[in-house]
């Protein structure tokens, strides 16, 4: 199976890629704006929570990155 997948993949990097999203409305700026600031409002939530330990607010929060595609990096290494 990997060698049906590496000559696809070889196949397919010499081909012209479009990329395509007909039915969005909102800008690049408007998605991160909207992303961002939902995220931070589950970080002060989490912040807030005073039934969470510190340990466990750090791991919501390292979740609530994940989820818009970031991580935790070298720091959540435990």
């Amino acid at each position: 199976m990997d060698l049906l997948r590496e000559i696809l993949a070889e196949v397919l990097k010499k081909e012209n890629i479009t990329v395509s999203f007909p039915d969005l409305s909102l800008s690049l700026s408007e998605i991160l704006e909207s992303e961002s600031f939902a995220a931070l409002q589950k970080i002060k939530a989490a912040i807030e929570d005073d039934s969470l330990s510190d340990f466990e607010c750090v791991e919501r929060i390292v979740g609530i990155f994940e989820n818009i595609g970031s991580g935790g990096g070298n720091r959540h290494d435990f």
